[in-house]
């Protein structure tokens, strides 16, 4: 009877820790892009969000509470899920950061209308590629793998069961805001340089043939130059994100 009174401790131990590191896993899985996607049916988000935490669990240093009241669960609830949401939604901006990239380019170059509802929310035919195209990657570079080290390491810049100072929070969250719309300028710039190019041969030719119409003949060149350099440049876009990604998974704590 001793022996199955561990026992039974020892599991109500292990579910207790297990149910702890749900609440930050959860949280950040609900927000993490590809993994907690709308087209992503709910119970393969559930299931992600699960292996997730088994994955997490043996290895994250959280103390079972020994008096499993539900204040202390509460207090479990609100602490974990705010730091889960913050490392989701900090992995989430980087996404934003590409589809901005993309519409910040189809806009330059006269592409913003094609495909345009390919998605749920509607993007530009730039940004819906750029979108795909990144996740892909990233997810061949072992996306999975780099996100449940960052759930592991998560828990030594946020303990378990302790609120997050609130002025450093938001600081760090402003910076994360402006570090992916940098990045989305820095990805979008080359398409930025040929649209105003563009638009001042295009003021010259005006300016010095009035009589032609120079919208008809200048159209077809930014949509044909942008579709070109979306070609050259969409590889070394990709990269330049990627390594921000990883950077960002290395040390989510930086707020350069």
């Amino acid at each position: 009877m001793s022996d199955l009174a561990a026992l039974l401790q020892l599991g109500e131990t292990a579910l207790w820790q297990g149910a702890l590191v749900f609440l930050r896993v959860g949280a950040m899985a609900a927000v993490l892009p590809g993994f907690g996607a709308e087209a992503v049916p709910m119970r393969v988000r559930l299931a992600l969000a699960l292996a997730f935490t088994a994955i997490v669990a043996p290895a994250a240093p959280v103390a079972a509470p020994s008096t499993p009241e539900a204040g202390v669960f509460l207090r479990f609830l609100a602490t974990e899920t705010l730091a889960g949401l913050a490392l989701g939604l900090g992995v989430r901006l980087l996404v934003l950061a590409l589809q901005t990239a993309g519409s910040i380019a189809a806009n330059a170059t006269s592409l913003s209308q094609l495909l345009g509802g390919a998605q749920a929310e509607p993007l530009p035919a730039i940004g819906q590629v750029l979108t795909i195209g990144g996740l892909a990657l990233a997810m061949m570079a072992g996306l999975h793998v780099r996100l449940a080290e960052l759930m592991i390491l998560s828990y030594a810049f946020l303990p378990a069961g302790l609120f997050p100072d609130a002025a450093a929070m938001s600081g760090w969250g402003v910076a994360q805001v402006a570090r992916a719309f940098w990045l989305a300028f820095t990805l979008a710039a080359p398409f930025v340089i040929l649209s105003m190019l563009y638009n001042l041969a295009i003021g010259a030719i005006n300016r010095a043939m009035p009589q032609l119409m120079v919208a008809f003949v200048g159209a077809p060149v930014i949509t044909l130059g942008g579709l070109a350099l979306f070609a050259v440049s969409a590889p070394l876009m990709l990269s330049v994100w990627l390594e921000a990604l990883h950077l960002f998974l290395a040390d989510p704590a930086a707020t350069r």
